[in-house]
């Protein structure tokens, strides 16, 4: 299934009215299967389904490592995805019985809300970047994005681990952005703990927590973060970065990582 398709419409410019050929992107649920049993159900756009699928899974802590994955598949024109790995029986369980639809654009649950309750560690990651390097980053991600590009119409992630090794996350809904830039560095082999994040929504509770729950240490957008997203990233040592602007930045937590 193609994530876009046309439609014609009309549009207005000025005084004048005249037909338009315009991109949208699409929204499927998608569902995801472990070892023959149904987790859950994302509301998503169709590319990098796989990919999402292992993120979610991963930041649900139901699957522990991507190495344990014996088998992915696409199936139902890309609505469902089954996977075959060692899985966390009572994390799915915990999953059902406690879990929270998001506030994110497009129906998930979580249960990583509460900053009491994280089954996470506190981030021991000393990794390091620049304010220069993170404010170009941040200036040219939209750029890198084709189906942000195509229709302005999805939130994105990237991954950042150098010039030359990057992985973005593309949906309509923004904390798919994040399981699909880490699902796919998780299953191209790379260590995520190594790498910062940039996100084009607010950072709300769920963006942060996917964060702390993948150990990366360093989360920045161009909007600012929620209250309870700022408790989560102070409880676990996360370098969390609003309003990253320009040469301008707000460090909400953790500012020792941001070289100035």
């Amino acid at each position: 299934m193609e994530p876009t398709f046309n439609v014609e419409i009309t549009k207005v410019k000025g005084n004048r009215e005249f037909a338009f050929e315009d991109t949208l992107v699409r929204e499927i649920k998608l569902e995801i299967f472990a070892n023959q049993k149904r987790v859950g159900a994302l509301m998503s756009t169709p590319v990098d389904q796989e990919a999402l699928a292992v993120g979610y899974l991963m930041s649900e802590n139901i699957i522990e490592d991507a190495k344990d994955i014996q088998k992915i598949e696409l199936l139902n024109d890309g609505m469902r995805v089954e996977i075959i790995s060692k899985v966390n029986e009572q994390n799915i369980d915990k999953l059902n019985a406690e879990g929270v639809v998001i506030s994110g654009c497009g129906k998930s649950m979580t249960a990583n809300i509460d900053p009491q309750a994280i089954e996470a560690k506190v981030i021991k990651n000393d990794l390091h970047i620049s304010a220069t390097l993170l404010s170009k980053e941040m200036g040219q991600f939209y750029t890198e994005c084709p189906l942000y590009e195509e229709t302005g119409c999805v939130h994105t992630a990237k991954l950042f681990f150098d010039d030359k090794k990057f992985f973005i996350g593309e949906d309509i809904a923004q904390h798919n952005t994040i399981d699909k830039a880490v699902g796919k560095a998780l299953l191209a082999g790379y260590d995520v703990k190594k790498a910062f994040l940039m996100v084009s929504g607010r950072l709300s509770s769920e963006m942060v927590a996917k964060a702390v729950m993948h150990q990366i240490s360093i989360l920045a957008s161009r909007t600012a973060t929620t209250c309870l997203g700022y408790m989560i990233a102070k409880k676990f040592d996360l370098t969390l970065l609003g309003f990253v602007r320009g040469d301008k930045m707000n460090i909400y937590t953790k500012p020792e990582r941001i070289d100035v």
